[in-house]
C-alpha cells in the first residue's frame, strides 16, 4: 500500500475530490496547508504598495492505496488539478506499513 500525498490549488480542490470519486477513491483526508514552491511566493499590490506573500494557502489530499492505483490516482490528480502555470502543486508518493480500522481492527487492503 502506498499513501498519495497531493499538495493542489484550493480551487481544484472539488474537481479533483468528484474525480477521485467517481474513479472509486472515495476515501481521503483534506487539510488546508500553507506553503511555497520554488517561485518562493508571489508580489501583490494593495493602495500602491508591494507585499511579499511567500507562504501561499494550499490544499493537502491524502490517500491511501493499493500499489498498483498509484499511478492511476496520480494521473486523476494531474488532469484535473492542472492549470499550467507554476503553483498547480506536488505529489508525494510513500510506503505504508500498516493500515488499521479502528472500528474492527481489520488490518491491510481489508481495512482501506
Amino acid at each position: 500500500m502506498k499513501k498519495v500525498e497531493a499538495i493542489i490549488r484550493p480551487e481544484k480542490l472539488e474537481i479533483v475530490k468528484k474525480a477521485l470519486s467517481d474513479a472509486g477513491y472515495v476515501g481521503m483526508t483534506v487539510s488546508e496547508v500553507k506553503g511555497r514552491g520554488v517561485q518562493g511566493g508571489i508580489v501583490e499590490r494593495y493602495r500602491g504598495r508591494e507585499y511579499i506573500v511567500d507562504l501561499l494557502q494550499k490544499v493537502k489530499i491524502e490517500l491511501v492505496v493499493k500499489e498498483e492505483d498509484v499511478d492511476k490516482v496520480i494521473d486523476i490528480i494531474c488532469e484535473n488539478a492542472r492549470t499550467g502555470n507554476p503553483g498547480d502543486g506536488k505529489i508525494f508518493v510513500v510506503p505504508v506499513e500498516r493500515v488499521v480500522r479502528v472500528r474492527t481492527k481489520e488490518e491491510g487492503e481489508k481495512a482501506l
